[in-house]
């Protein structure tokens, strides 16, 4: 059963996946604006492009790589991302990063996944915005974080995945920020890699 994270939460993923996880996803899901037409009628969607990225952080907060729209890959290969939505529109997931735990260089200690609003809409504007992740064996949800909350804010930085006695963890951080690209978050994450 999936745990919906709030602000702040820590949950063990292998304890919420029942066993141990080597291959997860990280989804990221939103819906494109819908504006009503002159006097009601003729309603039209406004692209959304928002994008995720993964951040991998040594143990001395240093970046080690970015796996982004402009990196779909992670130099060792441990992380891909399958590809830039730059609409919202369709069902589920819009944008998925793949990680394999197992391939995760041992002197990476943190993942962090941000999301930004390439388009400049604040996420008040931003109908349905979540970040999940999904157990690659099965395809089960382990965790959910709504990212709907309502705001003037155009970034956020949303979880962060870390080693801790030998097992993956994950902190919901919810750090509302500004920026198109995760570069600009950066001064805000780095408080949270100790």
């Amino acid at each position: 059963m999936s745990v919906s994270l709030q602000k702040g939460q820590k949950i063990s993923l292998d304890k919420e996946a029942g066993g141990s996880l080597s291959r997860i996803v990280m989804g990221l899901g939103w819906d494109a604006i819908k504006k009503k037409g002159l006097f009601g009628f003729g309603a039209k969607s406004e692209s959304v492009d928002l994008d995720a990225s993964c951040l991998m952080f040594d143990e001395n907060g240093k970046s080690v790589d970015a796996v982004w729209f402009r990196q779909l890959k992670s130099q060792d290969g441990s992380i891909v991302h399958t590809g830039d939505n730059r609409t919202g529109a369709g069902d589920g997931d819009d944008e998925q990063i793949i990680v394999d735990l197992s391939r995760v260089p041992p002197q990476v200690k943190s993942l962090v996944f941000t999301v930004n609003s390439f388009t400049g809409q604040n996420f008040s504007q931003v109908e349905n915005a979540y970040c999940r992740i999904v157990n690659a064996a099965d395809q089960k949800e382990v965790a959910r974080y709504d990212l709907s909350v309502q705001g003037a804010h155009t970034a956020q930085i949303m979880a962060k995945l870390y080693r801790h006695n030998n097992e993956w963890k994950m902190h919901a951080i919810g750090e509302n920020g500004s920026g198109r690209t995760f570069d600009e978050l950066m001064p805000k994450i780095t408080p949270h890699l100790n």
